[in-house]
């Protein structure tokens, strides 16, 4: 795990500044300038299901609750199962509301499979070009990059990128930053795993790379480890009524993190998540403060 050195919030109001307007945080694509909203949202299991009425209406209901309170990037994959499909009905029964940003990956180790992976993804999310398309967990990268750049170029996707996920092969995700011309890498971070603050945060921003953000509740055990604990008294300062918004705004007041992609099967916790996405932010003093409130639990 990393230490105790986190680094301040930029660009919005911080703790004890009144915001004039309640208007969602968006955050820059280093290599095009474009602003995304700062809480995403995934569907690795949670929009892998079956395709009944009943089901489908209750995703649809997390997509429209998720765009109404703001919200841009949706990320998925197919690893994820059904997720795609399910995703591309949802975007069909509300219309392709405004704001969406299609993020997906490519998973295997084929690379013609992998061209495959993306022509059906376009499919599935019922898009022309994909905002985003990565290459998942690293696999097969150098060939799947090169088939990226290629469909980028053909105006099937904006821009590309790279991920990894349980803070796992961070050496490699180094050289390949180091090396690579990207867009975006995916990476693990949390109030508890925080290893990406002593080298790949840093790497990202010297690149100029946006970084996604997963597990932010490391798969709802963070929320389960600290349900039965009361937030501090000066989380009201920030306006966290709750323990998702906590954990989403010390992620995303990170200034080298871009966006943060928690995943839900609940209308309601929709509606909590996306709360972070409005009202102050932390600062550098409050990120260390929120840190040994955490780890003195």
């Amino acid at each position: 795990m990393a230490g105790s050195a986190v680094a301040a919030g930029a660009g919005w109001p911080l703790a004890g500044v009144a915001s004039e307007r309640r208007q969602p945080h968006h955050k820059p694509i280093p290599s095009s300038g474009e602003r995304i909203p700062v809480i995403g949202m995934g569907t690795w299991i949670t929009f892998n299901v079956p395709q009944d009425p009943d089901t489908l209406a209750v995703r649809t209901r997390i997509l429209e609750t998720f765009f109404h309170r703001g919200g841009g990037m949706i990320d998925s994959s197919p690893m994820y199962g059904r997720a795609e499909a399910v995703v591309g009905h949802g975007l069909r029964e509300l219309a392709h509301p405004e704001g969406v940003f299609s993020a997906t990956k490519i998973w295997t180790r084929s690379t013609s499979t992998g061209r495959d992976q993306h022509a059906e993804s376009r499919d599935l999310w019922g898009v022309d070009t994909l905002d985003l398309q990565q290459v998942h967990n690293l696999q097969n990268w150098e060939a799947h990059l090169e088939t990226l750049r290629e469909r980028r170029e053909a105006g099937e996707v904006r821009y590309i990128g790279v991920t990894t996920s349980h803070g796992r092969r961070h050496d490699d995700l180094e050289r390949i930053l180091r090396r690579e011309d990207l867009d975006f890498v995916q990476l693990t971070y949390n109030i508890l795993d925080r290893e990406a603050e002593q080298r790949l945060l840093p790497l990202a921003r010297e690149r100029g790379v946006a970084v996604i953000a997963n597990r932010p509740f490391r798969r709802k055990a963070l929320i389960n480890q600290f349900a039965g604990d009361p937030l501090p008294d000066w989380a009201a300062e920030i306006e966290c009524e709750n323990w998702p918004q906590f954990l989403l705004k010390f992620i995303v007041s990170h200034p080298d993190v871009t966006c943060a992609i928690p995943a839900t099967s609940v209308v309601a916790h929709m509606e909590e998540n996306m709360g972070a996405l409005y009202g102050p932010m932390p600062d550098a003093e409050m990120r260390r403060r929120m840190v040994a409130y955490v780890q003195d639990l």
